[in-house]
């Protein structure tokens, strides 16, 4: 069983996140406030910043951790390595939690075979429909997920320290989708985690399309060390299915496609692949229409957009393997 009083420790990575970051922390503070609270420090990893996101941190009487621009991975290390409580709490810089958004995590704690606990995102009022679009979607995913998963994203989960420890950390060699990373060597370790969807924190999700697309190239470029180096989770997890993982591959055939009149193939024939994206994202798009309303069908042409933003991603990360590198280096 773990320790009962004040055995939690809240880290937060945060690079260039002043716009958030006075949220975030304030919310922090609500919960640490809270009677009978078992957070008994906050600990806020400033990775490098350029603007003035440790002097929110430090006006708040927060401690502050300096870290070298190592990215998420280094900085929630560094975090956790400060704690000395049984429990860690990681938040994202661009989170806000709710009041009760810890205690509805610890419980799961209670069984000792769980390894840690996550929970799901709120959306502020007035979010632009890009916003609501990729948080619908994250909705739509997290009321499938069952109660025991395979994958636990970071910007609300909760850990046992002991389990950092035992497993490193967090790998600092990915600057993205070292959570998932995380995740499935807890799973291939014997132990096992949760999902919590009353632990809820607000999250600012990208509010420019552009960003958005960059992110998801990302991912889609750091997705082909992750599903290489942990062989058979490629496929599926809890949180996305077979499917989700075959559409970064259709856009490969664009430029066959595209070539189609030179080999005498009708001009249409691009719009096959482009078509097909476009029906593979019906499904998701009923379930985001029927939670939040028509204007979820905007969700299609996005769905597409991504597909092809992660499809140049894992060309990129395959072209690093090509190069003989494990991991692409200096990428963020």
């Amino acid at each position: 069983m773990i320790a009962r009083d004040h055995d939690v420790t809240m880290v937060i990575p945060a690079r260039d996140a002043a716009r958030t970051i006075g949220e975030c922390l304030d919310a922090a503070l609500a919960v640490r406030a809270r009677a009978a609270s078992r957070l008994a420090r906050i600990v806020l990893v400033d990775d490098g910043s350029r603007d003035g996101t440790a002097v929110e941190a430090e006006r708040r009487g927060i401690d502050v951790v300096r870290g070298r621009g190592q990215g998420p991975a280094a900085a929630r290390n560094l975090g956790w390595r400060q704690a000395t409580t049984d429990l860690v709490w990681f938040v994202d810089a661009d989170c806000v939690a709710a009041p009760d958004a810890l205690e509805r995590l610890l419980p799961a704690l209670e069984d000792d075979g769980v390894a840690g606990v996550g929970g799901t995102y709120g959306i502020a009022p007035g979010a632009s429909l890009l916003e609501r679009l990729i948080h619908e979607e994250i909705m739509v995913r997290h009321a499938r997920m069952p109660e025991e998963v395979d994958f636990l994203a970071t910007f609300d989960v909760l850990y046992r320290r002991s389990v950092l420890d035992r497993l490193g950390g967090f790998d600092e060699r990915y600057l993205k989708a070292q959570d998932a990373e995380f995740a499935f060597r807890v799973i291939e370790s014997g132990r096992r985690l949760r999902f919590e969807r009353a632990s809820v924190v607000q999250h600012f999700h990208a509010d420019r399309l552009a960003r958005y697309l960059r992110v998801q190239c990302g991912q889609g470029r750091w997705r082909v060390a992750l599903h290489l180096e942990h062989r058979g989770r490629g496929t599926r997890n809890s949180y996305s299915s077979a499917l989700d993982h075959l559409q970064p591959f259709i856009p490969l055939t664009l430029p066959v496609a595209a070539a189609a009149p030179w080999w005498g193939a009708p001009w249409w024939s691009v719009a096959v692949p482009v078509a097909l994206l476009a029906l593979l994202q019906v499904p998701m798009a009923a379930a985001m229409v029927a939670r939040a309303g028509p204007s979820m069908v905007a969700f299609v042409p996005l769905g597409v957009a991504r597909s092809v933003a992660r499809c140049v991603g894992l060309c990129q990360g395959l072209a690093d393997r090509l190069r003989g590198r494990r991991l692409p280096g200096g990428f963020r």
